[in-house]
């Protein structure tokens, strides 16, 4: 096996849409970084502008003729691309919902987007798993990010209460689901 072989096999263009969630995420990242609390007037809407482009990466591969990638582990189906692109909306259309309400409570709004995207990627690479071990990666990912978005809000000690009980239903769900 060449490389030309194990390049068409892993297909990695199906996964163009999430590529683009995480140079989203890198980029609020690196604003928040360099700007500080003046990024809350830019990273929403750098935010969402990735998020759309990663919802106009997906209408364009709606109809692909090979939407297995990664030597099986992911697909890239129509139903995948649809849930993916919900996925994708909905993180978008969350950030627009709690631009105000969080910078409202006095928090860093780059924080939550860059936790809401991690979640984001979580959701979309588990909509189209195939395989066991990327089907548990994927829902981790998006576990770990929810688990701190519940413990967001630090002095609140009912969001720290909630962020503990979930940590560790979790915990016991991930060994579940895991051991069997």
């Amino acid at each position: 096996m060449d490389f030309a072989d194990l390049a068409a096999q892993l297909n990695a263009g199906i996964i163009l849409p999430e590529g683009i969630v995480i140079i989203t995420l890198l980029l609020v990242l690196v604003i928040d970084l360099v700007a500080g609390r003046g990024s809350a007037k830019v990273t929403p809407y750098v935010a969402i502008g990735g998020l759309l482009l990663s919802v106009v990466a997906l209408y364009k591969e709606w109809d692909v003729a090979n939407p297995i990638s990664f030597l099986g582990s992911f697909n890239g189906d129509t139903l995948s691309v649809a849930f993916r692109a919900i996925v994708a909306l909905s993180a978008a259309v969350t950030i627009l919902m709690s631009i105000r309400y969080v910078q409202q409570a006095g928090t860093s709004l780059a924080e939550f987007i860059g936790l809401l995207l991690t979640a984001t990627l979580g959701g979309m690479f588990l909509s189209g798993a195939n395989e066991l071990v990327m089907i548990f990666i994927s829902l981790e990912t998006l576990s770990i990010a929810s688990y701190m978005m519940t413990g967001y809000m630090k002095r609140d000690p009912r969001s720290n209460e909630a962020a503990l009980k979930y940590l560790l239903i979790g915990a016991a769900s991930s060994a579940v689901f895991l051991y069997g």
